[in-house]
């Protein structure tokens, strides 16, 4: 069978869509005939899309949507609106059925189905559950009890239950889909997934609606591969796409190990997402001899109150240990704040600014406002009355919708700038303070850094660019 896939991200820096190349594998190792547009380097994505589709009859069209928006209260761009205009570009072209997927479909696939003129989609993975439809239309059967997938009839919406497929079961991943080594040069990083889900219950995370709530991991072998193919295209910075790379902690173990076994750490610069719990001493140690250099650890708050009214499952010590650890192993860490959540107090904000001076990580990204996903525990608690005024946005579907506590909204910017002062430590979301904005989305800084040679983790590039001498 013919099959397009279609990468709608043109973020910039650009970011490789790993998730499509997994959905190509699994269709290529397959049988069926994969081809992809990449709109990330049109100039005129739609004259791109027109070109692509004139030569070939697909009979099966895959699009993703990577991001929503931007996720940033201060700016909250949404990107539906444009992916939205893609599919309905498509449509003329083909009687192809159009299937919607990707991280930012999976937050919210009712919604954005209705934006668009889509035939389904596929929330959650899309590896297999593409696969299986297309093996479906192939022979010439119903596909509508297909897992994963959201279709509509005069009912209204339908969403089938989610696959137990495992990405232990993905073929070898060669990383040949989408070119790899131009995002490598205007993107500075690579991404690889080590496992899918998340456990966690914070209340306004996404990744849990997205990607399920079970931890599916992959083998050790078949990651520190996918790292080898990586590093035969000259791609030596990674990032992991994990939610938790260290969720659990034997999996992340076992990962370092087999990568030491190999001498990737020796080759290879990476970073990680982590949790501030379980992170022992001996993963810390054994992250950096497998190469890594910085840890992300999303700890949101550093007021005991508010870390148990966000579920977070861990506590200020925790934050100063982990912390702690990875200095001590040779590692940078930056800790991202998310604050103005409902309950959030001047005295919260207080405790947690001095705590981040206290534990004195090398970044701390400060995030004002949060982003509120449907199903979610803070969508259903921002429904209550009492709650309703600390609303913003969201007057429709491609208005990202914001929750910021009222109690501290009229003085939360002045009072951060006052904490923060001219600490350089800091990456601040304060629209008046643009060389603080460390919102990845279009920023000019960033994408100079990069070009100017600096690799790894955009914070940590943000980090360590100073253009006044370069």
């Amino acid at each position: 069978m013919q099959i397009a896939l279609v990468n709608t991200n043109r973020i910039k820096p650009p970011i490789a869509p790993v998730g499509l190349e997994y959905v190509a594998e699994v269709l290529d190792a397959s049988g069926h005939q994969v081809q992809v547009l990449d709109l990330c380097w049109e100039g005129e994505w739609d004259s791109a899309i027109d070109d692509f589709l004139s030569g070939t009859n697909f009979d099966l069209i895959g699009v993703t949507l990577r991001n929503t928006d931007d996720c940033a209260y201060t700016s909250r761009q949404s990107f539906l609106g444009e992916f939205a205009d893609m599919v309905g570009a498509v449509r003329p072209h083909t009687d192809a059925l159009i299937a919607l997927g990707g991280v930012g479909f999976s937050v919210m696939p009712e919604q954005v189905m209705e934006l668009c003129e889509a035939d389904v989609g596929l929330w959650g993975d899309g590896d297999f559950g593409l696969l299986q439809l297309a093996d479906r239309i192939e022979r010439r059967q119903d596909w509508h009890d297909l897992p994963n997938l959201i279709w509509r009839d005069h009912d209204g919406w339908h969403r089938n239950p989610p696959s137990t497929e495992s990405p232990a079961d993905l073929p070898p991943i060669s990383r040949r889909w989408v070119d790899n080594q131009r995002y490598f040069r205007e993107g500075g990083q690579a991404g690889v997934e080590t496992k899918r889900g998340c456990s966690g219950r914070c209340i306004y995370c996404a990744d849990p609606v997205a990607k399920g709530t079970k931890i599916r991991i992959r083998p050790p072998k078949a990651v520190a591969d996918e790292l080898e193919r990586l590093l035969e295209q000259g791609i030596d910075h990674i990032h992991t796409c994990d939610s938790e790379f260290n969720l659990p902690q034997g999996h992340a173990i076992a990962v370092c190990k087999e990568m030491i076994r190999r001498n990737l750490g020796d080759k290879l610069r990476w970073y990680a997402y982590c949790a501030p719990v379980p992170f022992s001493p001996e993963l810390a140690k054994l992250m950096h001899r497998a190469g890594c250099v910085g840890i992300n650890f999303g700890v949101d708050n550093g007021d005991e109150r508010m870390l148990g009214r966000l579920r977070r499952g861990f506590m200020p010590n925790h934050i100063v240990n982990a912390t702690r650890l990875c200095k001590e192993a040779g590692m940078v860490v930056m800790l991202d704040l998310l604050l103005g959540s409902p309950g959030e107090t001047q005295e919260s904000v207080i405790a947690t600014i001095d705590l981040m001076r206290q534990v004195a990580p090398h970044r701390v990204g400060v995030a004002l406002g949060v982003r509120i996903y449907p199903g979610t525990e803070l969508a259903h608690l921002v429904t209550h009355e009492a709650l309703k005024e600390g609303l913003v946005g969201g007057s429709d579907v491609s208005e990202p919708l914001f929750f910021l506590e009222p109690v501290i909204a009229n003085m939360a910017f002045e009072l951060l700038d006052r904490l923060i002062g001219d600490d350089e430590r800091f990456f601040f979301f304060d629209p008046s303070r643009p060389d603080r904005n460390y919102n990845y989305n279009a920023n000019e800084r960033l994408i100079d850094a990069i070009l100017e040679g600096h690799r790894g983790a955009y914070w940590d590039i943000l980090r360590k660019y100073n253009p006044d001498c370069a």
